[in-house]
């Protein structure tokens, strides 16, 4: 469709997003001339408005299936210079531009100007840098653009993460992030190296057209997969992701989570769109890598004891439900399965939005408990529900949407997946079976683990007895600009989780981008939307009634306040309620082989034994096992080409003319 055929000019408003973003941190840069909190004020309104005229676009050109493309006059690199707005990058405005305006407003209260005159204008310029760079990540239709918002989305990301750089934690995380995230921008050279040879130019083709059986096909979905999968999280490509996530800021912490791993998501359906006959061999790696990164992220959040570094894991576990999604849809083009296909890519795309809002709620949440405890330590916590009890609720809402729970949006796009690989079972036979069965059971067993971690954290952090000294506590409830924005996304998990049949125009929209289900005509065929929205409602429905019943009933009744039963010993203390370690120990001990848990016990001996402490600890294995060991044998052994390295201006000149002189003669 063109856009004389719409009423507004969708490029308008989704190319002024970006650029209104990319603006809304220099106010705060003349604070000489304005006030720093009048600055970050001003900055927070400009990313509402980007927020509110780029999620209007994105949502006219998912109802009219708009696809422009526009061609830039300028001398650049991988010419030429392309942007495109299609269904697939106005689907991703939208978890970009909600989450990011979600969290500059809840950054005036939690990152106030007036505390952190030191850091806030770095954060706040470079958040709005970071959010114009996504955008123009999914509306580039050409490699030069493309890398150029890749890499000043990922040094902005660095920015944002090591905000606190006083600490030394931080720039180790710092550190480790850029240097994978620089890996994976590596990758994304050779993969549009390999582009060009595959298509004579740097321009994306378009959507089905380049066969899988064509030369370098096969070497450009590897390198696509560890480029993307480095950026998204993929196991074992995560390990910079829980540090990072752990140590930035905790509103930078959600959009970090919440969308910028959906951009490496994105970046790999972006590549999987131009191929038709994809090889079976394809998704069954994707649903391989999804299963491994969803059981083994959510075993590792487990065992964290760290809120943020747990919430972290998670993004990895959802990361491969994701997945999951999309190697089910690689299997249905490769066997022709069009519902398997449809159903797979339907919930995969559905879950990267629900999981940028409930991920973000989360991170929210947790950033309002350290708010007020000053600590990420869960075993520090506890009793925190009487002094916080909206941050309480909307945390917790956020825990059943992630668990995928009804009647919640975490809900709906799973079973989108789960109704995908069930109907691909039934009706397909041979190779593809293996995979589309063990998945289903993969992702119950994620989601039952999932239900165990939250309840770990949720009964830990919120209910009890506090175990810090009440006056830590520095003040009761968050402030109305750091809930607002978590009532806003607990609304939106609630409404897309109990009228799923709203998302169905967006998603059928989404189909016209790949090329095997373009003419799929609508979801609702194969899913019952209508039904899951009733039985969705008819739930919250009695959870709202059966509340307040206990309320009325309890009013009714005298009740006194009093300890905790301590089961006849007189003196319980909050130092003997189950901790995150105690209540997740059994699971931890049971996949010990996978998680490699580091018990330190006490040493008791005598009859009057000394006060002793009990650690444990879930180290990082993969980092700490795999890619440590191999870069410091790396490092050894390319000791002696080091001795290049001297600092001598004149021969590092001479390096270069050498090395151009190879190249023309290579050319020749």
């Amino acid at each position: 469709m063109t856009a004389e055929t719409l009423p507004i000019q969708p490029a308008l408003l989704i190319f002024a997003a970006p650029l209104i973003a990319a603006f809304s941190g220099v106010p705060l840069l003349a604070v000489r001339y304005v006030g720093a909190r009048f600055g970050q004020c001003m900055a927070t309104l400009f990313m509402a408005a980007a927020s509110i005229v780029g999620i209007a676009g994105a949502v006219l050109a998912l109802l009219h299936r708009t696809k422009l493309l526009y061609q830039l006059i300028w001398p650049l690199p991988f010419a030429p210079s392309e942007l495109c707005i299609d269904p697939l990058a106005a689907f991703f405005y939208l978890p970009i531009l909600v989450v990011s305006s979600c969290c500059s407003i809840y950054g005036l209260a939690y990152w106030p100007a007036e505390k952190h005159s030191r850091t806030v204008r770095k954060l706040t310029f470079f958040f709005g840098l970071l959010v114009a760079s996504m955008l123009f990540v999914v509306i580039a239709h050409s490699a030069g653009i493309f890398l150029m918002a890749w890499e000043i989305m990922a040094l902005s990301a660095y920015f944002l993460l090591t905000t606190e750089d006083h600490d030394n934690e931080v720039r180790e995380a710092g550190t480790l992030y850029m240097v994978c995230t620089h890996t994976g921008t590596l990758a994304l050279f050779a993969l549009f190296a390999l582009m060009n040879r595959m298509t004579g130019n740097f321009s994306f083709p378009e959507a089905g057209s380049l066969t899988a059986v064509q030369p370098f096909a096969t070497a450009f979905f590897l390198t696509a997969l560890f480029g993307f999968g480095f950026k998204a999280g993929v196991m074992p490509l995560h390990v910079w992701l829980p540090s990072a996530h752990a140590n930035a800021p905790s509103h930078i912490s959600a959009i970090m989570s919440g969308v910028i791993l959906k951009i490496g998501i994105y970046g790999l359906l972006r590549t999987l769109s131009f191929f038709s006959a994809i090889p079976l061999w394809w998704g069954v790696l994707v649903l391989l890598l999804g299963i491994i990164s969803g059981i083994v992220g959510v075993l590792y959040a487990l065992g964290q004891h760290d809120i943020k570094r747990l919430l972290a894991y998670h993004s990895i576990e959802n990361i491969g439900i994701i997945l999951i999604g999309v190697g089910s849809a690689l299997i249905g083009m490769a066997v022709n399965s069009l519902p398997l296909a449809v159903l797979g890519i339907s919930g995969a795309l559905l879950h990267v939005f629900n999981h940028a809002v409930f991920k973000a709620l989360l991170f929210l949440g947790a950033g309002s408990v350290i708010h007020s405890l000053g600590t990420r330590e869960i075993d520090r916590m506890g009793g925190v529900l009487r002094y916080k009890p909206w941050t309480a609720l909307a945390f917790i809402t956020g825990a059943v949407a992630i668990c995928g729970l009804p009647p919640l949006n975490g809900f709906v796009s799973e079973l989108l997946i789960y109704l995908g690989l069930f109907t691909g079972v039934i009706n397909n036979s041979g190779a593809a079976i293996a995979g589309l069965a063990l998945a289903p059971a993969a992702l119950a067993i994620t989601g039952g683990l999932a239900v165990a971690c939250f309840v770990k954290v949720a009964g830990t952090v919120f209910l009890g007895s506090p175990r810090m000294p009440q006056e830590s506590l520095r003040h009761c409830e968050s402030p109305g600009l750091m809930l607002a924005p978590m009532a806003f996304l607990a609304i939106i998990c609630i409404l897309v989780g109990t009228l799923p049949f709203l998302t169905v125009p967006f998603l059928d929209s989404l189909l016209v981008v790949f090329s095997q289900t373009a003419n799929y005509s609508t979801l609702e065929a194969l899913a019952p939307v209508y039904w899951i929205s009733a039985l969705a409602i008819a739930l919250l429905l009695s959870v709202i009634f059966l509340f307040i019943f206990y309320r009325r009933k309890l009013a009714q009744r005298d009740s006194a306040v009093s300890s905790t039963w301590g089961c006849g010993y007189l003196a319980p203390t909050q130092r003997m309620q189950y901790t995150a370690s105690s209540f997740a120990g059994l699971l931890v001990g049971f996949f010990s082989g996978v998680l490699s848990a580091e018990r330190h016990p006490p040493d008791i001996s005598g009859h009057f034994p000394e006060s002793q402490d009990f650690k444990s600890h879930i180290p990082e294995t993969i980092l700490e096992k795999f890619y440590l060991p191999l870069l410091n044998y790396l490092y050894e052994k390319t000791l002696p080409i080091r001795k290049l390295q001297h600092g001598q201006l004149h021969l590092y000149i001479l390096y270069i003319l050498l090395t151009l002189v190879i190249l023309i003669f290579a050319a020749l």
